[in-house]
């Protein structure tokens, strides 16, 4: 938890009374929390934070339900659950509304679900919502060994895109190759001419979630192509000019989960082809390091500093 925004060192681990089971809502026990940029940018007051401190920063993990309030029906204690669009999942114990609790799948332990919920179904509605990604197309990932971008990778290949991936380092490059890129270029070399080798005539997508790097996803698409914009890991984007965009035929879509998880219908049944996905080999889950929720200051460090490949998670 935090009381003012700012460097890693501003979190604090304290107790807190423990959270009561209201209507609506079940209380959970946490095993596992996914650790996500969102949470970062929380902890430094860029993304807006509700109501007073003590700050509790976290959207996604699985445990155990401990307890359940009034109008709820479908679950029972000790049922194992995920969640990935709760608040104040950095805790031991959890309050989260019932049409957010995820089912779990006995073959689904709780670290894998509380890698790949967010990230996943990020991944998910980026390839079907975003841009409904089609066999043949080219895709320029942004970042493709982190979270969101191995499983962009492996997503992408499954439906016989071919993937131009982007990291920060051989050893990283090297990740979203097994992954199943095709090909990978890094931020440091002049990576826009490589996307315009890939794909003749330029990508016909780029998924960007550094952000600063926006006009140079536009450089890398076609005439027509199509930026999908959906994180700031490395800074603020620039403003975009319209006018560009109306002289280069180029789309620019804005991207966020929240939009998607309309209903606990539909985020259940997100869930349950992403699991499917898990179960048959389809989509692996590459967990790069767990950390001690005492130790989350170190965890943010870690995400923060990019040279980690996968999901970062903490364990109460």
């Amino acid at each position: 938890m935090f009381d003012q925004f700012g460097p890693s060192s501003v979190l604090q681990y304290r107790d807190l009374p423990d959270p009561e089971p209201i209507p609506g809502h079940a209380l959970v026990r946490t095993r596992a929390i996914g650790l996500n940029f969102a949470d970062v940018y929380r902890r430094k007051g860029t993304y807006h934070l509700a109501g007073v401190p003590p700050y509790i920063a976290g959207y996604e993990a699985a445990g155990e339900i401990v307890a359940l309030g009034s109008e709820i029906s479908g679950f029972a204690v000790g049922d194992r659950v995920g969640f990935a669009d709760a608040p104040f999942a950095n805790a031991e114990l959890v309050l989260v509304p019932f049409e957010k609790l995820i089912p779990l799948p006995e073959a689904i332990g709780f670290e894998t679900a509380a890698a790949v919920l967010l990230q996943g179904l990020t991944a998910q509605y980026l390839i079907r919502d975003s841009h409904d990604l089609k066999a043949g197309e080219t895709v320029l990932v942004h970042a493709a060994a982190g979270g969101v971008g191995l499983l962009l990778v492996q997503m992408a290949k499954a439906r016989g895109a071919r993937v131009l991936g982007l990291t920060s380092s051989p050893d990283k490059a090297q990740v979203a190759l097994e992954a199943g890129a095709h090909e990978v270029a890094l931020y440091s070399q002049d990576w826009v001419s490589v996307a315009k080798e890939f794909s003749e005539y330029g990508m016909d997508v780029a998924f960007d979630s550094v952000g600063s790097t926006l006009m140079q996803s536009f450089e890398s698409v076609r005439p027509g192509g199509h930026v999908v914009f959906y994180g700031m890991a490395g800074g603020d984007p620039p403003l975009i000019d319209p006018r560009m965009l109306m002289d280069t035929s180029k789309r620019l879509t804005g991207g966020d989960l929240w939009n998607v998880l309309t209903t606990a219908e539909r985020r259940r049944t997100l869930a349950r082809e992403l699991f499917q996905s898990i179960l048959l080999g389809e989509l692996s889950v590459r967990i790069s390091g767990m950390y001690p929720l005492s130790e989350g200051a170190k965890a943010h460090d870690q995400l923060e500093s990019r040279q980690s490949t996968g999901k970062i998670l903490l364990i109460p």
